[in-house]
């Protein structure tokens, strides 16, 4: 019988048979291939068109999804879809397990099953293929064609392009890598092509001593956007003129472009035959400082947290140079306005600079780490307050005198009884019980006990 279906045409409620006839859901039925009509076959296949254009972002193009492919339950597409004795369409998955839990009732309408077979709706699934399918051939073609494209720009500026033409030169040359940039940012799998074409030995090429930073900028964007780079093309990168251009652009470019290279450092660090010293630099060092100070631009805080950590990781004497630029200061200054994503990372870069002589000295000299460090105990996760515990030791147990007391006033006793009667683990329970002591031995006690009072109270 005819299944009535909600769709989107002013409210009106029509079968699919009506629907289809006149063009409401975007066309009439294309023809199935027999094989695809398969009972067992078809839903697969149905699901991997929709997955791949999901994973692409095209999983409906310029049209929505017509609201008779939509499974009232998972308010998913449907691959395989069954009617009830009520009239209304479910996926098969999604009833089966609504029967299965015991309901005797339709999900939608509520109305009492007087019978729970399922019946496959073929009508329904073949024009859910059918669009789909549309969807997917045109997908397909426009990735070939912005495949082709790209093969293009990149033969273009090689100077390898049919007919065999000079290489690209001055605002050519940048209008073409821009556009490249765009097709590959926009469109993932475009990156493959660009370099089955030779894009990636391209690019590197024009990173140097005498590039552009117009040049330079859409080359590193592009290298980021998810080309494949080889062992050959890091090591390359990682050239003493490519990465001081990069270092350059980092320092004098635009927010985004800062964003690249620092993104560009970080995936030539995670190359085995990566030099440690490359990183061992000033100007670099200053530049992700300044992009993590930049609240302007969330995701530039995140990239430069990322960088700065890795280099603290990797290349130990990395670390007093980050302190000599002020990094301590700055960062225990921000740790109240990260991003909670943020928080972490940051506290572990302070947790590295603290075991240096250098960096121990910094922390106790700044004036909101006591402040700060105790805020964060027990707020984030449990790694932010063993790493903010740590800072804490850290400064008490340089100058006990004057920095226990100060922690004390700024409630951390209260915060360390906390830790010591949460379910955190065994050892981070010690270590906030060896800090209560210390607290307590530089403080009287009778203040001691009334300010743990005072601020459990007002906490």
């Amino acid at each position: 019988m005819p299944q009535y279906q909600e769709l989107p045409c002013g409210g009106q409620v029509l079968d699919i048979d009506t629907a289809l006839k006149d063009g409401i859901l975007g066309g009439a039925l294309e023809p199935v291939d027999a094989a695809a009509g398969d009972a067992g076959k078809q839903p697969l296949e149905l699901r991997k068109m929709m997955d791949e254009l999901d994973a692409a972002g095209d999983g409906g193009g310029d049209e929505a999804v017509p609201a008779v492919f939509i499974c009232p339950i998972s308010l998913d597409p449907m691959v395989d879809p069954v009617t009830l004795c009520t009239g209304q369409t479910y996926e098969r998955a999604n009833i089966s397990r609504w029967l299965a839990l015991g309901h005797r009732t339709c999900p939608t309408t509520m109305q009492e099953l007087w019978d729970d077979a399922l019946t496959p709706n073929a009508t329904l699934r073949q024009l859910i293929a059918a669009w789909f399918s549309r969807r997917y051939t045109r997908f397909k073609k426009r990735s070939a064609d912005f495949h082709g494209r790209a093969a293009d720009l990149v033969h273009s500026l090689r100077g390898t392009a049919v007919p065999r033409r000079q290489p690209l030169k001055g605002q050519a040359r940048v209008a073409a890598l821009r556009e490249l940039r765009t097709l590959a940012t926009t469109h993932q799998s475009v990156t493959k092509a660009v370099a089955e074409a030779g894009g990636v030995a391209l690019l590197t090429s024009l990173l140097g001593p005498f590039t552009s930073h117009a040049v330079g900028t859409e080359a590193v964007a592009i290298l980021v956007s998810g080309v494949p780079l080889d062992a050959d093309a890091k090591a390359a990168l990682m050239q003493p003129a490519k990465v001081s251009l990069v270092v350059d652009m980092l320092n004098e470019g635009a927010a985004d472009t800062k964003i690249n290279c620092v993104r560009l450092i970080r995936i030539l660090m995670d190359e085995r035959g990566f030099r440690p010293e490359t990183v061992a630099s000033l100007s670099l060092l200053v530049g992700v400082m300044r992009l993590i100070r930049d609240k302007r631009h969330p995701e530039g805080v995140v990239a430069g947290l990322e960088l700065l950590n890795s280099i603290c990781a990797v290349h130990r004497p990395a670390r007093s140079m980050i302190v000599s630029i002020g990094a301590v200061p700055q960062l225990v200054e921000l740790l109240p306005e990260l991003a909670t994503e943020c928080v972490e990372p940051a506290l572990d870069i302070l947790d590295a600079l603290s075991a240096v002589p250098e960096g121990r000295m910094a922390l106790k000299d700044c004036p909101r780490t006591i402040l700060n460090a105790v805020r964060l105990l027990m707020r984030v996760s449990e790694a932010c307050t063993r790493r903010a515990l740590s800072m804490l030791w850290t400064v008490c147990r340089m100058a006990p005198e004057e920095c226990a007391p100060a922690a004390v006033e700024a409630g951390l006793a209260a915060k360390l009884l906390l830790v010591i009667q949460s379910g955190c683990a065994p050892e981070l329970k010690q270590k906030a019980s060896e800090l209560l002591k210390l607290c307590r031995l530089n403080y009287t006690d009778t203040l001691f006990i009334s300010k743990c009072k005072l601020t459990r109270t007002i906490q």
